[in-house]
């Protein structure tokens, strides 16, 4: 049965995040366009592809105006990437997956004790080098647990063992931390305001910590996970050298262990941590959006308990409630019952399998059905 109509809405801004594996968050917002204005042709449609910090941040950015800028870094096993970062004016939107994410390892491969955030400081640098004077570092999707030393180093840390020599690079290799050294670090560190965007909040180490959670993702067996909790810890007591009591109290800080613990190296010099649909929604200018529009759309691909933890949608739909905004939800699949999303500001969602039940055409054909998921929040909304 359809939702009653909303009285004269005619202005519709789709602020969905990617569906993973399928389609970007710009072309999500370009198939709900159509499908929309196959049912309603004189809809007034904006378009504000949105991400919370991880992979799709960058294109994202790109798509409200910055520009796109490329730069050759080092992937997570130390070969030659070529990575982006957006820019407009002085603020740079730097994502960590662009350098040293999941998706840039070769396929089949995983690195959980020797991936490096190496590119991500090289990614920093570039940002610095363009002129950045406000830098938003999204963090999310990699493939690293290395405390964000590999970062720290391609910004002009040593931290050596105690023959002198550099560490091996990843996360296992920090269990032979013998020294820190945090005086070589651009000095251009110190004018930049840095924000950590994350949609997780987990320390470093112990059970909710960065090799706890996330390592298993990266393929860390439970021996690699107990190795890497260690090896933290130990880079964490050895920073107290350098950094004193501050060291220990960011690793036990919210954010600390977003991105295999980049979160902990981006505390250390500096950021501040933010959730990262805000900070994204602020960069993106999605107040001004919002305030044009009679019903907002947003998604991603699945729609579950982890949503309402500072994904996208949750955020986008948080903002919009607190406009007085209707906001109904696209997905692959659905996996809240109607009172979380009420709860979280959704009034309806609208998952592909609706459409189409056979989930495997679901992913291989996600737009065409999109299109014919969005003819039905036409029909529910705005006929």
């Amino acid at each position: 049965m359809a939702d009653a109509a909303v009285d004269g809405a005619r202005r519709v801004l789709v602020a969905a995040d990617k569906f993973k594996g399928s389609l970007t968050a710009v072309e999500v917002a370009e198939r709900v366009a159509a499908g929309l204005r196959r049912i309603v042709p004189d809809v007034d449609v904006e378009a504000l592809p949105v991400a919370d910090g991880g992979d799709g941040t960058v294109a994202a950015a790109v798509a409200a105006g910055f520009e796109r800028r490329e730069v050759r870094v080092a992937g997570p096993l130390g070969d030659e990437v070529t990575a982006a970062f957006a820019l407009r004016g002085d603020t740079a939107v730097v994502e960590m997956a662009e350098a040293s994410g999941l998706q840039r390892l070769p396929a089949g491969v995983l690195a959980p004790l020797t991936a490096s955030t190496y590119g991500s400081g090289e990614l920093l640098r570039a940002a610095l080098d363009a002129g950045a004077r406000t830098i938003v570092f999204g963090v999310g999707g990699s493939a690293t647990t290395d405390g964000g030393a590999g970062m720290l180093s391609a910004l002009g840390a040593r931290f050596l063992r105690g023959d002198g020599e550099p560490v091996a690079p990843g996360g296992g290799g920090l269990a032979d931390v013998a020294s820190a050294d945090l005086s070589g670090l651009d000095p251009r560190l110190a004018d930049v305001e840095l924000v950590l965007a994350s949609d997780v909040d987990n320390p470093l180490t112990g059970p909710k910590g960065a090799p706890a959670v996330y390592g298993p993702q990266k393929g860390a067996s439970p021996e690699d996970v107990e190795t890497l909790d260690a090896a933290l810890a130990h880079f964490a007591k050895v920073l107290e050298g350098p950094v004193g009591a501050r060291a220990a109290e960011h690793a036990a800080s919210p954010g600390a262990g977003a991105a295999g613990g980049i979160g902990y190296g981006a505390l250390l010099i500096g950021a501040r941590f933010r959730a990262g649909i805000e900070v994204m929604l602020d960069v993106l200018g999605f107040a001004p959006a919002l305030a044009r529009a009679d019903l907002v759309i947003t998604g991603e691909g699945s729609l579950d308990e982890q949503t309402l933890h500072g994904k996208a949608p949750a955020g986008v739909a948080a903002a919009a409630r607190s406009a007085g905004k209707e906001v109904v939800a696209v997905c692959g699949r659905l996996a809240l019952p109607a009172e979380a999303l009420g709860r979280a500001g959704i009034r309806r969602a609208y998952p592909l399998t609706d459409v189409e039940p056979d989930v495997a055409k679901c992913i291989a054909d996600a737009g065409p059905v999109l299109e014919r998921v969005a003819e039905r929040i036409a029909r529910d909304f705005l006929a």
